[in-house]
């Protein structure tokens, strides 16, 4: 067959305008409705109307012949979005990409598009419809698209049916959530009469047709600036985003490692949403990426200059929102509003508590909420046994700014403030309980919010008892002395904020005043703790007989000459306080007395040590607080290692530290890290012995504590040290001690719990290699990495356990000495590219 003229009229679904650039070529079909395999060059293929005859679309043509228009700016990232789709498209007739306003949507699905259209003989075809503002102008509109003006002059969907009903062909509907109903009306007659008919919907909320399947577009990856480098964010989706438009609007713009810090924290602040991304690099023309950073808080008059050619509502951030908005009803945007007072999430318990009243009944939240979700202003994962909920930051900015014009963010905030307030005295009450773990986990959830609490103590006036109550409550001697909240640093910086916005003697101030001195202890800071333990005892004598604060502060006297290695003071101080816990019929007070008492007496050889540690194990197992038993292994081990069974006190100590790695136990991990290190000395493995010593030494600051001040651990910590450098020789510990301080917690953890003999410490962070020994199913779970997978993914693909594809994971990071996925799937790019 003879070559068809580059003018000659294509047939219905595979011509684009009128005059469009490109030849056409008709070539006979193998097989009726499948295209021949295409070979280089070949751009598009679809069925003409008439002949089944495949026709290939060369060159530029193929965007107009399919409907798609051009991309004129380049596409960055969402490998795994557009396999996850693809795979979708493969097994279901209608696919639904949801996600919120300047997410990405639409620029995807027309990515999606253009890949597989050859899978398509009939076309690809694009209908965009946030400009149709009526539901009975769709199918019309779908028709227009489709060429059928001339034969649907009367009712058009009579018409699609027709036209549709022999083809195969992709329909793309763009921005759906304005007509849903139509749009559900329309597709669901379309797909039931034309079986090879696929569609794919980009909406802020689902159709609701049978056989649906919805996509969840997720903001752009960037990771968190806090835990981050320069070389760690080079693949960062979301910064590439950003550098890529910086250069377009800037030719002469140099990225540096600084810049690269900065446009991170940029990019994380604008939560990876790609119009935000894009419209903060559009300012470059004006401003240094510093001064974009600066007047984030702004961001809705920031972020204003769009494209021209833009859509209207795309020309600015606001506008963007407006949409999303706009499409709420009055009470979804009121609940909006209000829920922009949680910070990082909430859950149902909390929104019911503190946005119900005037205009929202308790009864209607959860509704309201599920409507949010569905219309992508709120996510929702699975946390522990109930769902938790959380907006976009940018999303937040914007309900608030609804809920000051509303009047409510005072009522609101100090809502907040009641609720999360009520919360962590009721977990300060409850802690030594079964539920330990529970209020573990909400602690360390809620970080967030108690963070904004607290903020919104320490700058509304007359708010800094509530101030004091709430920190004293989180940081108790209870909690102080067990739970890794926070950075210890970060607790004494609010307990001092709220101390001097309220010096005056109250119940609240005394509290925190103690267990400001508790903190100060772990810090190695005693003149501190003697000056807090001074002003408690002072406070409590002027508010008359307060038996918990006597007995607050006896402990904390105890404590002080235990740190300071005052001993036989300490043990005296401590039976006292435990005599008065007992007295009290407080078991989780005589629980921490215990465990200080075991670790007292074993630093005056005392063979009570065991006594108290089993005291305080017991307390832990019959009230069953996990938690604390974890700590409880540790004062065993302690007391086991004193005997001289180090096996025993090894096997106890790596029991406890993988449930303190889950939950981040910083401070209790390096206890573990230290005794570890002792128990390894007294075994002849120093190496071993000085590597654990140095990750004891990083744990310890990463919590905020200070091991050198610790006076009950410096006797015997010197004695091992003392060991092991005549042992390794001077410039043997130093190599080893200091391999221990560059690990990651997860790589430290990962050492000290290997039963090998001849385990070795994995590589510190950064210490990489090109071509590292990696197996071939390690490499194969790298690959995999790089795409995007997730671990469940991964499993899926490779047919293991996910628990396995974990363990790969881990083991690959070790093995690479990397501390991140990025890192992996960078070296798998790298590693693939260097093999072609």
């Amino acid at each position: 067959m003879n070559p068809t003229p580059a003018t000659s009229p294509a047939p219905p679904g595979t011509r684009g305008t009128p005059g469009a650039p490109g030849r056409i070529h008709r070539l006979p079909s193998t097989r009726t409705g499948v295209p021949p395999a295409a070979g280089p060059g070949a751009n598009a293929v679809g069925l003409s109307q008439g002949r089944r005859e495949v026709v290939v679309i060369a060159g530029d043509a193929l965007q107009a012949a399919g409907g798609l228009p051009a991309e004129v700016t380049s596409f960055v990232g969402r490998r795994r979005e557009i396999a996850d789709v693809k795979r979708q498209l493969g097994h279901s007739r209608l696919v639904t990409l949801t996600g919120p306003g300047g997410i990405g949507k639409t620029r995807l699905a027309l990515r999606i598009a253009r890949e597989v259209h050859r899978s398509f003989p009939d076309g690809v075809h694009l209908v965009q419809l946030a400009a149709l503002e009526k539901g009975d102008l769709l199918a019309r509109a779908v028709a227009d698209q489709l060429r059928l003006g001339s034969v649907s002059a009367g009712e058009p969907v009579p018409a699609l049916v027709e036209y549709l009903a022999g083809r195969r062909l992709l329909l793309v509907l763009d921005n759906c959530e304005h007509l849903l109903d139509a749009c559900a009306r329309l597709v669901s007659t379309l797909l039931t009469s034309a079986p090879g008919l696929r569609v794919l919907a980009t909406s802020r909320q689902l159709l609701g047709v049978g056989g649906e399947q919805a996509i969840a577009v997720p903001p752009l990856a960037v990771p968190d600036p806090g835990d981050t480098t320069a070389q760690d964010v080079t693949y960062s989706e979301a910064v590439t985003l950003f550098t890529e438009r910086a250069l377009s609007a800037c030719p002469d713009f140099v990225l540096t490692p600084a810049k690269t810090l900065v446009i991170t924290r940029i990019c994380h602040q604008l939560d990876g949403i790609p119009v935000a991304i894009e419209l903060a690099a559009a300012r470059l023309r004006s401003l240094s990426v510093e001064g974009i950073l600066a007047r984030l808080d702004g961001r809705f008059d920031l972020l204003t200059r769009g494209p021209r050619d833009a859509a209207q509502r795309q020309r600015t951030l606001r506008a963007v929102i407006d949409w999303s908005f706009d499409l709420c009803t009055p009470p979804e945007q009121l609940l909006w509003s209000r829920l922009s007072v949680f910070s990082g999430g909430f859950d149902l318990e909390a929104a019911e508590a503190v946005c119900c009243g005037q205009g929202i009944e308790a009864r209607d939240v959860l509704d309201l909420v599920t409507a949010l979700v569905e219309k992508s202003i709120l996510t929702c994962t699975e946390h522990r046994t109930q769902m938790r909920y959380r907006m976009l930051e940018t999303f937040r900015q914007y309900g608030r700014e609804h809920l000051t014009a509303l009047g409510e963010q005072h009522t609101l905030t100090e809502r907040h403030l009641t609720w999360f307030q009520t919360k962590a005295e009721r977990a300060e009450a409850d802690w030594f309980s079964p539920r330990q773990m529970s209020w573990l986990a909400w602690f360390q959830t809620e970080q967030p919010n108690i963070r904004a609490a607290l903020e919104h103590c320490m700058t509304a006036p007359g708010h800094a008892q509530a101030g004091l109550r709430l920190t004293a409550s989180l940081w108790s001697f209870r909690l102080g002395h067990w739970l890794d909240f926070a950075s210890l640093g970060e607790a004494r910086r609010w307990i001092a904020q709220a101390l001097a916005l309220d010096p005056d003697p109250s119940l609240a101030g005394a509290r925190a005043l103690l267990v400001d001195g508790v903190l100060a202890l772990q810090q190695g800071d005693t003149t501190t703790a003697r000056k807090r333990l001074a002003q408690g005892r002072e406070a409590a004598q002027r508010l008359g007989d307060e038996a918990d604060l006597a007995r607050a502060n006896v402990t904390l006297a105890g404590l002080i000459a235990m740190f300071q290695g005052n001993f036989t003071d300490a043990a005296g101080l401590l039976e006292d306080a435990m005599s008065a816990h007992q007295a009290a019929d407080d078991p989780g007070s005589v629980a921490a007395a215990s465990f200080m008492l075991a670790m007292v007496c074993f630093n005056l050889a005392d063979p009570t040590a065991g006594d108290h540690a089993q005291r305080c194990l017991t307390l832990c197992e019959t009230h069953d607080t996990q938690w604390s038993h974890n700590h409880a292994l540790w004062v065993v081990a302690l007391e086991e290692y004193r005997q001289g069974h180090t096996r025993r006190a090894t096997t106890l100590l790596r029991e406890s530290l993988r449930e303190k790695l889950l939950h981040r136990g910083r401070w209790g991990i390096a206890h573990s890290f230290e005794l570890l290190g002792w128990c390894a000395a007294a075994d002849n493995r120093n190496e071993r012995a000085a590597t654990l010593l140095g990750a004891a030494q990083t744990a310890a600051r990463l919590s905020g504590a200070d091991l050198s001040k610790w006076g009950q651990l410096r006797l015997s910590h010197g004695q091992c040290e003392a060991q092991l450098r005549q042992e390794l020789g001077p410039n043997g510990y130093s190599a080893a001690f200091s391999a221990g301080t560059q690990l990651t917690l997860e790589q430290a953890v990962a050492f000290a719990v290997e039963d090998k003999p001849d385990a070795e410490p994995p590589r510190p962070a950064g210490a990489q290699e090109n071509w590292a020994p990696l197996t071939v199913r390690e490499i194969e779970v790298a690959e995999l990495l790089s795409q995007g997978l997730t671990n469940k993914e991964i499993a899926a693909n490779l047919v293991i356990s996910r628990r396995t594809a974990e363990g790969h994971v881990v083991r690959i990071l070790n093995k690479l000495g990397f501390t991140s996925r990025t890192q992996i799937a960078a070296w798998a790019t790298a590693r693939h590219t260097s093999e072609q």
